[in-house]
């Protein structure tokens, strides 16, 4: 029978059941407290430092008891420091903990260290020093160089390395955080000259975002044998683009201003743990695709190196919320489409030396499927806007507008396991103020 915990909605349908446990940073909303590092279950999140102090953690393994004390923090950063140990004794304790089988603690529990998220504020989870974006699905990356190249849209060496690129880390804001539309240089193809303003062509980028635990020192490496003991757990991922700031700059160099103003993330860490029943085989590479080099291979990486995810984009506009309409989805996709691994991402990244740190980011790049309803972000749904989308009340979008809401969310579900979720990860295109506009 699988367990269940006494918060009672956690057990319904919930993104957030006893199974999942993700970690995020809250406080009483309207609170001067400092933000701390709390769990969430069901509709509620659970204050692990406040836990610790009421001694509701006084039997839990001394590996519990440390990460316990790292979540007094108000970042994430001390307990992936920690390392995976420690955070598989944490969460255990912390299941436990809500477990249906120790009721006794209920009142305890409520009374010290439970608050409910629509009374919480969240924060940034991970305090982000380094970001770096892959490129690595192929049905993306294939539909992109259509568009501009279509008799060759996979440039050489796609097949053999993971693409990426550094990313501002000083702009990735939580969820719900507005989003200013980017200003920026734009040349058309008939364009003598390029002209310098806001962006006509802003778009979303549904992504899965990946946490380092622990590093490793400058001029090692991470062997993909030993990724499982360097990555943390997962997030969503919006990589809000530009893209016609960007199809005017990337050239030499690639992508900076069309990508640097915001990167939205949502505020729980799903763990390895969590995920553990919705580990998955890569995609088999179709036929003459070239293997991996021996670096990027490992039969761990091979039998489970992928996640069976799906992944969700919903769009509002300030029309459909004056009229007080549902968000519609807009694409579903799956993380099974990735041909790159987050283990080869991050084995290639460290591969020349580079010293990885504890809560750098690193994104999986836009998720698309083979059909148009799985496609990541409105450049390829609408073809660079030759196909506009239209919504169930007669609107359309080529790109996004200001005013409009942008949400993503995630859920794993098999047979036998509790399905568990993300949460949501959204914003919201700032609407110019009448000073601004001007």
């Amino acid at each position: 029978m699988m367990s269940t915990s006494w918060v009672a909605s956690a057990n319904g349908h919930s993104d957030f059941p006893l199974q999942n446990l993700p970690f995020g940073v809250f406080r009483r909303a309207g609170s001067a407290e400092a933000p701390r590092v709390g769990v969430a279950i069901g509709d509620d999140v659970l204050d692990v430092a406040a836990c610790l102090a009421a001694g509701l953690l006084d039997d839990a393994a001394v590996e519990a008891q440390r990460g316990a004390r790292a979540c007094a923090s108000p970042s994430l950063n001390a307990l992936m420091a920690l390392g995976s140990t420690v955070r598989r004794a944490l969460r255990d304790a912390l299941m436990a903990l809500l477990s249906s089988d120790v009721a006794e603690h209920k009142r305890l529990v409520e009374q010290h260290a439970l608050v409910a998220q629509r009374e919480a504020e969240m924060f940034l989870p991970v305090q982000v020093g380094d970001y770096t974006d892959f490129y690595a699905s192929v049905h993306h990356a294939t539909n992109v160089g259509s568009m501009f190249r279509p008799d060759n849209p996979l440039l050489p060496n796609y097949k053999w390395v993971p693409i990426g690129y550094h990313g501002r880390a000083s702009s990735i804001v939580v969820s719900d955080t507005p989003v200013a539309r980017p200003n920026g240089q734009r040349k058309g193809p008939d364009d003598a000259a390029p002209t310098f303003g806001a962006s006509r062509l802003l778009d979303y980028e549904l992504e899965l975002g990946a946490f380092v635990g622990t590093g490793n020192p400058l001029g090692s490496t991470i062997p993909l044998s030993e990724v499982e003991n360097h990555l943390w757990g997962l997030c969503l991922l919006n990589d809000w683009s530009a893209r016609d700031i960007q199809s005017w700059e990337y050239q030499p160099l690639g992508p900076f201003l069309a990508k640097n103003f915001a990167s939205t993330i949502s505020p729980w860490v799903v763990t390895l743990e969590a995920l553990e029943p919705f580990r998955a085989p890569l995609a088999a590479r179709a036929d003459g695709d070239p293997a991996p080099l021996p670096y990027l291979t490992h039969e761990s990486d091979q039998t489970r190196g992928g996640f069976s995810l799906t992944l969700e984009v919903w769009l509002e506009t300030s029309r459909m919320r004056a009229a007080g309409e549902a968000p519609v989805r807009i694409s579903r996709g799956s993380s099974l489409d990735l041909y790159w691994s987050f283990g080869q991402m991050l084995a290639h990244h460290a591969s020349n030396g580079c010293n990885m740190r504890s809560g750098d980011l690193l994104g999986s790049g836009t998720i698309s499927g083979a059909s148009k309803d799985s496609r990541g972000c409105l450049l390829e749904l609408t073809w660079r806007g030759a196909e506009p989308i239209t919504l169930p009340n007669g609107e359309q979008r080529k790109f996004l507008e200001d005013g409009d809401t942008l949400s993503m969310t995630a859920y794993a579900e098999r047979e036998g396991a509790v399905r568990i979720g993300f949460g949501w990860c959204r914003g919201t295109i700032a609407v110019p103020s009448v000073s601004s506009a001007s």
